[in-house]
């Protein structure tokens, strides 16, 4: 006979369509559960809209409601993180920062201390419990895996690598099984006025707005040449940290044909860009550093010098790529296995995952050059 047993589930409630169906599909199968906005730093000024959508999805389904105000500490953590990357000349990926400090770090953190027994989103993503006991250090507890959400369109497995391993024993993805499509269907049955809800844009809690105008507020930056790798003048830009390796708009372009970002000259201020195929835009190899492991097999085959065949991704939605990995001293070394290595565009900052061929996520990292 099957064992139920009831759960405390904090749900983080964010507005949207994903999340009410997360707590909506919870409460249905019985659990104890309450909702929890997050208020984060905003630019868009839309976060009270977002906040009372989430308190009447609440009210819908009968469940306790909370705001928790986490706008300093978003700044401090995520905005100035942020910021300090591009001024450094790196791209950071605030939404990863924002899942393992904000979601499934404070928010986390707060839940336990209401007596919650695990905390849930909308996320994409699955939560799976592996049967076999051993932990990422000791060996000796039940394992449970990160795995791509079933609507690859959707998937956000990417943005969660960073979270503490240990904490994804108490961590629910409802609707990871779920198509998007089947996510609004069950809103609409369930009466939830999100189900027409559009998706929420742009970057984690700050909102839709312009992001290029957003860094020109806070980073200095100046008009400079485009070049190509011959040193020929082909544009202008409006200041190298305002772009990312790999970007092929943004800048005016007089070459007559598409060019993309290869490096950024802090120094002279200049962009210096090339065409699509060029040499310059193939990727033999990257490196990754400030890890953090979501498998103990793969954690300790890396420690013990092996080289290991895995799929990886660098950016958010880009088909998965064939690679070679090892690691030296705390530092990966990723080498690329496909024919369109120009296509990859490893960025410095951003973050590398690593995926089995079943979409299981076991770990990721920062790069770092």
């Amino acid at each position: 006979m099957f064992n139920f047993r009831k759960k405390r589930i904090c749900v983080a409630l964010s507005g949207g369509v994903d999340s009410s169906v997360a707590a909506y599909l919870l409460k249905k199968q019985g659990h104890d559960v309450f909702g929890v906005f997050v208020r984060g730093y905003n630019v868009d000024g839309c976060q009270d809209k977002e906040a009372y959508d989430a308190r009447h999805v609440a009210q819908i389904l009968g469940i306790p409601f909370y705001v928790l105000d986490l706008e300093d500490e978003y700044y401090k953590r995520i905005v100035q993180y942020m910021l300090d990357g591009y001024a450094k000349g790196i791209t950071p990926n605030p939404d990863v920062a924002c899942n393992s400090e904000i979601k499934f770090g404070l928010l986390y953190e707060a839940a336990m201390k209401l007596g919650a027994d695990a905390v849930a989103s909308g996320h994409y993503a699955r939560v799976e419990r592996v049967h076999r006991t051993w932990n990422i250090e000791h060996g000796t507890e039940k394992n449970y895996c990160l795995r791509e959400g079933n609507d690859g369109n959707k998937d956000q497995s990417y943005f969660l690598w960073q979270i503490p391993y240990e904490r994804f024993s108490k961590i629910l993805f409802p609707i990871g099984k779920l198509k998007k499509s089947r996510v609004r269907m069950i809103a609409k049955k369930a009466g939830l006025f999100t189900a027409t809800k559009k998706d929420s844009q742009g970057v984690c809690f700050l909102g839709k707005f312009s992001f290029v105008d957003f860094l020109k507020q806070h980073i200095p930056y100046g008009q400079g040449d485009v070049v190509d790798m011959q040193g020929v003048i082909i544009g202008k830009h409006d200041g190298v940290l305002l772009y990312t390796v790999g970007q092929r708009h943004g800048f005016n372009n007089n070459a007559g044909h598409e060019m993309f970002v290869v490096k950024r000259n802090l120094e002279e201020n200049k962009l210096i860009v090339a065409p699509e195929g060029d040499r310059a835009l193939f990727c033999e190899k990257f490196y990754a550093t400030q890890l953090n492991f979501l498998d103990a097999d793969f954690k300790k085959q890396l420690e013990d010098g092996k080289e290991i065949k895995i799929l990886a991704r660098v950016r958010y939605r880009q088909p998965l790529f064939r690679a070679r990995v090892s690691m030296k001293d705390r530092k990966l070394t990723i080498i690329p296995n496909v024919k369109n290595q120009y296509k990859l565009f490893p960025a410095q900052g951003q973050s590398v995952v690593f995926y089995t061929k079943k979409g299981v996520v076991l770990g990721g990292a920062i790069i770092s050059g």
